[in-house]
């Protein structure tokens, strides 16, 4: 079924105006570069390709505006070191091809900003550096201050030393939790298609312009890669683009094959694909609430306080949960799920579980709103 993109009654110019409403004024942007864009045929880097990226960055950064670039392909390129035609599927073969493709690909970045009087620095994340609440604030501080310094700063996942079970799982996602992290005014993720499309695969592919919401309809659109390089496709991108309309920042995913791409969509061109965010910037402290987490447990309430929280701003009461699920501790952050386990919030806990399940008073507070987010 194709998705159906502003069927309501509204002006032929709407997402050109909301193009304008919201890439207005950036100053702030982080730029995602994917592996489909920085690697050619033989999975090595492009070297061409990245020159008339580090080109387009530069050009932003000597016209005022902050960038920080996420960028994949250090397991491709080291996969291409390696003589591997294959993406690796054991972690530890992962980290190895990422031990040495990364200091490549800085190499190649460190030489082509040079040519603009432009420094880069190296900042490598895990999860736990932006889930621990002083490490998160420390990994932003470093990164404003190098923006401050007008230093290109340049984010990997650190693949050598992640765990399975504490990965960002894909640079999409990392991108989105740097964006959230700043945060940025804009964040772009380019890929080597022009944007979301409607009948992919078809004769007559066509863009979508404007999302103003990522729901089943549209991920029934997504396609998965197949590249033996890169991982998620666009089932992650379209994960990113919604934390960060969710934060309160709008996204664009455009085509970083196109010459000058970063240049037209920030001058409002119709360029790729624009999503809308939801009202206004979370405050810092609940984008970290919201995003940046595992999930200790869960807490499934009912519909009455479902509506209390969505609807009335209302903190979440002990009479209102109906189910616990897993051994969180004071000050964790847990899923609020309804009655049919849709997650609708996350919040951090007042209490431990063990706590939750005893026989409680009658007006018990579990999650004060102030510590808490609807999704």
């Amino acid at each position: 079924m194709r998705r159906r993109v502003l069927d309501f009654p509204r002006p032929l110019c709407y997402p050109v105006a909301m193009r304008r409403k919201w890439l207005k004024g950036v100053t702030r942007l982080v730029v995602k570069l994917g592996t489909g864009v920085l690697t050619d045929a033989r999975k090595q880097p492009d070297f061409l390709q990245l020159v008339q990226l580090v080109a387009q960055v530069a050009r932003q950064r000597q016209a005022g505006r902050e960038v920080v670039l996420v960028t994949s392909g250090a397991v491709g390129a080291g996969m291409g070191v390696l003589g591997l035609t294959r993406r690796p599927s054991r972690l530890h073969e992962l980290q190895a091809c990422a031990a040495i493709g990364q200091s490549r690909l800085m190499a190649m970045y460190a030489d082509l900003f040079a040519k603009f009087d432009l420094h880069v620095g190296q900042v490598l994340l895990t999860h736990a550096d932006l889930e621990d609440h002083d490490r998160h604030l420390n990994a932003r501080n470093t990164l404003l201050t190098l923006l401050a310094r007008g230093v290109v700063p340049i984010i990997n996942e650190n693949d050598v030393v992640s765990v399975e079970e504490l990965r960002f799982g894909d640079n999409d996602r990392l991108s989105a939790l740097v964006a959230s992290l700043l945060p940025a005014h804009l964040l772009v993720i380019l890929t080597s298609v022009d944007g979301v499309l409607d009948g992919f695969g078809g004769a007559q592919p066509r863009v979508i312009p404007l999302v103003e919401q990522v729901d089943s309809s549209l991920q029934q659109l997504a396609r998965g890669t197949r590249s033996e390089t890169a991982i998620g496709g666009m089932i992650t991108k379209l994960e990113a683009a919604r934390i960060v309309m969710r934060a309160g920042i709008p996204a664009v995913i455009a085509n970083g094959r196109k010459a000058d791409v970063l240049e037209r969509l920030l001058a409002g061109e119709e360029e790729g694909t624009l999503f809308a965010p939801r009202g206004e910037l979370l405050p810092s402290r609940k984008r970290w609430i919201a995003f940046f987490h595992h999930p200790r447990g869960t807490l499934i309430v009912d519909e009455g306080a479902r509506r209390a929280l969505c609807e009335q701003g209302r903190s979440l009461l002990r009479p209102g949960v109906i189910g616990i699920e897993g051994n969180f501790a004071r000050g964790d952050v847990v899923r609020i799920c309804d009655a049919a386990g849709r997650e609708f919030a996350r919040g951090q806990v007042g209490c431990d579980a063990a706590a939750l399940r005893s026989p409680p008073g009658p007006d018990r507070e579990v999650v004060h709103r102030d510590h808490l987010v609807i999704l």
